[in-house]
């Protein structure tokens, strides 16, 4: 038989109620936003290297130049957490793209960040 936890009150000659306004034990609070910064961790991680990888090389519609993306990272936050609850502006990082262009008529690759 399991214990009920709670204070066992008297109220009147025939009546008592459990009250449970003081409980000595406090459930540990779980993390209620792990799913999502999870899924944001995996989404920088794989996610956009996916993406990138999807929809690599992009070429023109004369076959004749060749876009590809080669890596990427983000950048650093113009403010910080606290200057951007300040401002009331969004936190955001600006993405920083390597590509890759071939020119197929001439053999010309250039790389640019």
């Amino acid at each position: 038989v399991k214990q009920l936890t709670g204070q066992l009150v008297q109220y009147g000659r025939h009546r008592q109620r459990r009250s449970y306004a003081r409980i000595s034990e406090v459930l540990e609070l779980p993390n209620l936003i792990e799913i999502q910064t999870s899924s944001y961790q995996w989404f920088l991680d794989e996610g956009l290297r996916e993406m990138f990888q999807d929809i690599s090389p992009i070429e023109d519609f004369t076959g004749n130049l060749s876009l590809e993306f080669i890596d990427y990272g983000l950048g650093e936050p113009k403010y910080s957490v606290d200057e951007c609850k300040e401002r009331d502006v969004t936190y955001a990082a600006p993405l920083r793209v390597k590509v890759r262009l071939i020119t197929r008529e001439t053999g010309e690759v250039k790389e640019q960040d």
